[in-house]
């Protein structure tokens, strides 16, 4: 059984996930617009990955005998100057969701709840893949600000990307 406190907890970052979701998604519109697809596509799995994020919690959630209770999504900004201020906007993003999981962590120690605990750690380390992913991509765009020409193998390279999702062995 997991605490009311945890669940509480638990909800608000289904809510922050979904969030993550909508950012990503914005960032996508934002790419297509300026016919970066490349950009679009990369950040199209980052939606997907987050919505899986989302229900992975909300699995869990009901796993464990709690009650997931949806909140309103706060709408995201649309707008940036250039495709690295989306990233260093994403890098900063993530940062922060690295701190809500944190958060998540020691609720769980402070509660003891060790299932909680040990389910956190897998976000943990996704936390750490996806910070570094994103700061890598902002270094590279302030490489190209005096070599703009670069842009379009960039764009190439980052619409590789594919969505993944996590098998139940591999989580």
């Amino acid at each position: 059984m997991i605490s009311k406190k945890m669940e509480k907890a638990l909800n608000r970052q289904i809510n922050a996930e979904m969030y993550s979701a909508n950012l990503y998604l914005s960032m996508e519109s934002y790419f297509r617009s300026r016919n970066l697809n490349g950009f679009a596509i990369w950040m199209r799995v980052q939606v997907q990955e987050e919505m899986m994020h989302a229900m992975k919690i909300y699995d869990f959630v009901n796993k464990c005998g709690g009650r997931v209770i949806l909140k309103s999504i706060a709408a995201p900004q649309a707008e940036w100057k250039s495709p690295l201020a989306v990233f260093e906007a994403t890098y900063k993003h993530e940062q922060k969701v690295t701190g809500l999981i944190n958060e998540l962590v020691n609720l769980a120690v402070k509660e003891k709840d060790h299932a909680t605990n040990v389910f956190l750690q897998w976000f943990v380390s996704e936390q750490v893949e996806e910070e570094s992913s994103a700061e890598k991509i902002v270094q590279r765009l302030k490489m190209m600000e005096k070599t703009p020409a670069e842009m379009p193998k960039l764009d190439h390279e980052l619409g590789q990307r594919v969505f993944k999702p996590h098998t139940k062995t591999g989580e």
